[in-house]
């Protein structure tokens, strides 16, 4: 089977980047694309011009556009999970998947959106920095073996060291690590019998 007709059911197949943009702004406008997409390109001057210059260097905002026009302008159902991780352009959309008409979308909406992904973003960035402190304190321990897991497998002689990182704001100075020998963590792996 040739490539051409494994993709023929994708609607980007023969249609141009440009052409894409034409048709999403003549229906939505470039105030809906940057509520639902956040990018910079449909806010500042607007332009189908800029727009497609932008997109062509930048791949993942190329990407997601794409996406947009599948699955909001075209409103295709959901991709599989085989074909999640796959370029818009190089997915196989099934025979019995037909595009359907434009889904209905309001600025609101897409302000809505933007602000819950803005909020996940930041739960997730505030979590990771509990876990690790800084990159380099993070990096530093990891390197000399004196991780908070290695710490609370010591034993009793390590509790002084845990409670004063804990009240430190995280990360062991560089002569605690000095004096605190290496630990595999996975020494204390048991296999399960």
């Amino acid at each position: 089977m040739s490539k051409e007709s494994i993709h023929r059911n994708n609607p980007l197949q023969g249609v141009g980047l440009k052409q894409v943009l034409e048709e999403l702004v003549t229906y939505y406008g470039f105030d809906i694309l940057y509520a639902y997409l956040n990018m910079n390109c449909f806010k500042s001057n607007p332009s189908i011009a800029a727009c497609t210059k932008f997109l062509k260097k930048t791949e993942w905002a190329r990407e997601k556009v794409e996406i947009f026009y599948l699955y909001q302008y075209k409103n295709l159902p959901k991709v599989s999970s085989e074909q999640f991780t796959v370029a818009p352009r190089e997915r196989i959309v099934p025979a019995h998947h037909k595009p359907g008409e434009p889904a209905i979308l309001s600025i609101e909406d897409g302000e809505q959106l933007r602000h819950k992904r803005e909020k996940n973003v930041a739960s997730r960035n505030s979590h990771a920095g509990k876990n690790h402190q800084s990159s380099r304190q993070y990096n530093h321990r990891r390197s000399t073996g004196t991780s908070r897991f290695a710490d609370n497998h010591r034993g009793d002689e390590s509790s002084d060291t845990d409670e004063s990182d804990s009240h430190s704001g995280g990360g062991a100075s560089v002569e605690d690590s000095k004096s605190a020998p290496a630990i595999d963590p996975w020494g204390f792996y048991k296999e399960k019998q």
